[in-house]
């Protein structure tokens, strides 16, 4: 699993090691952590591997395999606006070593492709054969694009080598293991809230995003993994239940019982105003939908970032 260390990766390779997989997890480690995979360092059937994918794969070191879950790209704007060529490369260059790595091995690979494939979305709201509405030359680009382009060379290698690809669009996830910093809302909202700072709306607050929480979408990334050869996708995995941004602060601020207020900033460049997945198409093919409620997947996370907080101050509360 390349990315494997990040807020997804580290999940997906907890609970395939608890099905009794063997997981080589490789992770240059630019935006995930060690201690995400900390825990999973004593497992026998779990291989660390630190390694950029836009390099060449070291030899000896990865032996046979047969699936490969690409989940390797800085995933919050933060990240991927850092360093712009990087992850276009990430989504070029390294989607094509990896599915090199999975053809010279003959071995099915998944690619986690993202919401933001559609852009500002002039649909609503947005099946699969929605073709997207993505400024080629913003400051996003570099993920939207790059991640259309990795889409491209799945179906490539697909339809010129038949090899068994599957394709997955990712909307909004959250849960524990977020990075406190990666600038996504949620993580945003819980980190101010226990703090008690101003919570940032970018905007009017009046834009609406869907949130699944991240045991669902594992669950549903290895029901994907796991269906007929012949079904490719891309597949929407998403919560379809749509909330206003400013309702969502506000609920965060009643469930950590904070005494912050909302503060309103200028919208950043082509930030979508709506985005909420049509996921008839899991439901048909994976049997699949979200069965986490905002709240309880919000009370989950608030806990964990509450634990880190009192860990990180000698055991005060945040």
């Amino acid at each position: 699993m390349t990315g494997g260390a990040g807020f997804i990766g580290s999940h997906l390779c907890e609970r395939l090691l608890s099905q009794g997989n063997k997981v080589i997890c490789l992770d240059n480690f630019l935006t995930s952590s060690k201690s995400n995979i900390k825990h999973l360092l004593k497992n026998k059937n779990f291989n660390l591997i630190t390694h950029d994918i836009n390099k060449p794969f070291p030899e000896g070191k990865i032996g046979k395999i047969d699936a490969i879950y690409n989940l390797a790209c800085p995933a919050s704007p933060i990240w991927y606006q850092r360093d712009p060529i990087m992850t276009l490369k990430t989504n070029t260059i390294g989607v094509f070593n990896v599915l090199e790595l999975a053809r010279k091995n003959k071995a099915k690979i998944l690619q986690a492709s993202t919401s933001e494939v559609y852009g500002d979305p002039k649909e609503h709201p947005q099946t699969e054969n929605y073709w997207g509405n993505v400024n080629c030359i913003g400051l996003r680009s570099c993920y939207d694009e790059g991640k259309r382009c990795a889409e491209t060379l799945f179906m490539d290698y697909h339809r010129r080598y038949g090899l068994n690809v599957k394709i997955v669009r990712i909307f909004n996830t959250y849960g524990p293991r977020m990075a406190q910093d990666d600038g996504r809302v949620i993580s945003n909202f819980i980190v101010q809230a226990l703090k008690n700072e101003n919570l940032t709306i970018y905007g009017n607050g009046k834009q609406t995003r869907s949130f699944q929480y991240i045991d669902d979408l594992i669950n549903a990334i290895i029901k994907m993994m796991d269906a007929p050869k012949n079904f490719i996708g891309p597949l929407n995995l998403g919560n379809p239940h749509e909330i206003i941004i400013k309702d969502l602060a506000e609920k965060v601020i009643c469930l950590t019982n904070s005494k912050s207020r909302i503060k309103f900033c200028s919208l950043p460049e082509d930030d979508p105003t709506k985005r909420r997945p049509d996921i008839s198409l899991a439901k048909k093919i994976l049997n699949w939908e979200p069965k986490v409620s905002l709240d309880d997947g919000l009370m989950r996370t608030i806990n964990y970032f509450s634990a880190q907080g009192r860990s990180a101050s000698g055991g005060k509360k945040l």
